[in-house]
């Protein structure tokens, strides 16, 4: 790891201005990834922005929106009285994420910037087009179990590593941030990308653009929700497939569906097909068995992780009869 200045800010704008004057410059919270990616030699930042003063801890209702800051930790929002009552697919889903001692100083703005665990991603000697572009993808013929099944290029199959966000996009989340343009919201389903050319870009954001915070509107997700992980291992360990579960039933009737699948793509992975079949059929398992033969048009497996094609359908048919269970 290489030597680096260290300051503290106290506003956002000061953040913004912070970067504004030192293209080598970068922001750090919690550092939970960070750290592990400069010990990499992955990034070598050459002056880290302490933003941990910023006033943005903040987790409240506003209205009909549930505003959480983008540094408020990821173990406080897990446990905070009104995620828990409105919106506890995102209490599930961050409680799956990493260990108690990680939660415990991850924030939520950090979470949705973590890169990819991908190994060629992880290892300088090995060709990566997110890392390094131009030198290619080492995972399209290598090692590639974990790796995407929707939405890959030739320049990168890398997976979003994520729970949180799964959660999120299922939610509509919309991603509050302040830059040397101003202020912005992007929806929270266009705030991550796809690989396409650009690999090495993880999201839409702007240089010097600092996530504010979040907003969840209300849905009516409280009772029937399910945040379904698999995973090597039963903790700290990254989902091989995932699924964020909400449903809104009237007897056996569904009356509106949201539906996140995480470990599939270089994004948060949104499956607004399967929501639209089954909005007003029964909760059946014959049901959520053709909504997840739907969910999957388009998957393309690259060796070893083909297994993803048939776990992918069984554990959105699973996660969908855990929420529908749930009352």
């Amino acid at each position: 790891m290489i030597n680096f200045d260290y300051i503290r800010v106290s506003t956002p704008t000061a953040a913004v201005d912070a970067l504004a004057k030192d293209k080598a410059a970068q922001w750090i919270a919690g550092g939970t990834n960070l750290i592990d990616l400069m010990k990499k030699g992955v990034l070598n930042p050459q002056k880290l922005v302490d933003i941990n003063n910023l006033p943005l801890k903040e987790i409240r209702k506003e209205g009909k929106v549930l505003r959480i800051g983008a540094l408020a930790l990821n173990s406080d929002v897990s446990e905070h009285e009104l995620v828990l009552q409105s919106q506890p697919l995102l209490a599930q889903a961050l409680k799956a994420g990493a260990s108690q001692q990680i939660r415990n100083m991850a924030t939520v703005g950090g979470n949705m910037m973590q890169r990819t665990r991908c190994p060629y991603f992880y290892n300088p000697d090995m060709p990566c087009n997110k890392r390094e572009p131009g030198t290619g993808c080492g995972a399209l013929k290598g090692f590639n179990r974990m790796h995407a099944i929707f939405g890959t290029s030739d320049k990168c199959i890398a997976v979003h590593p994520s729970d949180m966000c799964i959660a999120l996009v299922a939610l509509d989340a919309t991603v509050l941030v302040a830059g040397p343009k101003g202020e912005r919201r992007i929806p929270f389903q266009n705030f991550h990308r796809l690989p396409g050319e650009l690999p090495q870009r993880d999201n839409t954001l702007e240089r010097g653009e600092l996530i504010l915070g979040l907003e969840i509107p209300d849905n009516p997700f409280a009772d029937h929700v399910h945040y379904l992980k698999v995973r090597d291992r039963s903790s700290y360990a990254f989902a091989l497939v995932s699924v964020a579960a909400a449903l809104a039933l009237k007897g056996k009737t569904i009356q509106d569906v949201r539906l996140g699948m995480g470990g599939v793509a270089h994004k948060p992975w949104r499956l607004v097909e399967a929501e639209s079949f089954l909005k007003g059929k029964q909760a059946t398992e014959a049901v959520f068995r053709e909504a997840a033969n739907l969910a999957m048009r388009g998957a393309k497996g690259y060796g070893q992780n083909n297994f993803k094609l048939k776990l992918g359908p069984n554990t959105i048919v699973e996660a969908l009869k855990k929420a529908t269970e749930k009352a």
